[in-house]
């Protein structure tokens, strides 16, 4: 993929500051630069032809930890504005002082909230053209809160790992996201895209939510209790992280 030299002065300056805060907040478990260059930052880059093939320029990133995707796709787009989304307040100041750190401060901004209160937010809600999720949460709670953050027609980037016909995996995971699309937003679409071609990174793909035109209720997405309750629950974080 083409990146120009400040995308990748920008980059190789994150993940410096990635690897000189690790240590004490524990941002990721890779250490070895060689690895974290492959399985965080081209993987986060994946999205990067489908974000430019709709012309996106703004996203939200929700779960943002040491920076991934959100920070080499702002890099690389580049985008006009993002907001980088972690509610772990040491998490928050690292992001804070990366983005400083390597020229994206007045594009990218950090909000240390949960995904919940933006979404009723009349300054975030039904307002971002993209929101990319990597090694956060189930795609059924993605999509549930996902998708009220999004502009109508606006889509949903989801890293995960496995075959969609596995039923014991990302199968399961694409059947709780269709009773989550057919709940929230019956217009929306699914689409699963190829995996990786890298070896390190094989059996990585993306999926891509659409959102439809209509509406998107108001009592979308419930707190994370009601959640909970119905057995829509927070799935591990990847072991990349």
């Amino acid at each position: 993929m083409a990146l120009d030299d400040v995308a990748r002065d920008a980059i190789d300056g994150h993940v410096r500051l990635l690897l000189a805060w690790n240590a004490a907040i524990n941002l990721t478990a890779i250490r070895d630069p060689a690895a974290i260059a492959v399985r965080h930052v081209a993987d986060s880059l994946l999205a990067l032809a489908a974000l430019r093939e709709r012309g996106i320029e703004r996203f939200i990133d929700l779960g943002s930890g040491g920076g991934f995707p959100g920070i080499p796709l702002a890099a690389a787009l580049p985008a006009a504005g993002a907001a980088l989304v972690d509610s772990v307040a040491k998490k928050a100041r690292f992001l804070t002082t990366a983005i400083d750190a390597i020229g994206l401060a007045g594009r990218v901004t950090v909000l240390a909230e949960r995904a919940e209160g933006l979404a009723r937010d009349p300054g975030h809600r039904a307002s971002w053209p993209a929101l990319t999720a990597r090694a956060v949460a189930s795609l059924g709670e993605l999509v549930e809160l996902g998708l009220p953050l999004l502009r109508p027609g606006g889509i949903l980037v989801a890293w995960k790992r496995g075959d969609p016909a596995d039923a014991a995996g990302l199968g399961a995971e694409l059947v709780a996201a269709g009773r989550a699309v057919a709940a929230i937003d019956p217009a929306a679409r699914i689409e699963v895209g190829s995996a990786a071609d890298h070896p390190d990174l094989a059996g990585h793909r993306l999926v891509l939510v659409e959102r439809g035109l209509g509406p998107v209720g108001a009592a979308w997405p419930r707190d994370p209790a009601a959640r909970r309750r119905a057995g829509e629950a927070v799935s591990p974080r990847s072991p990349d992280r």
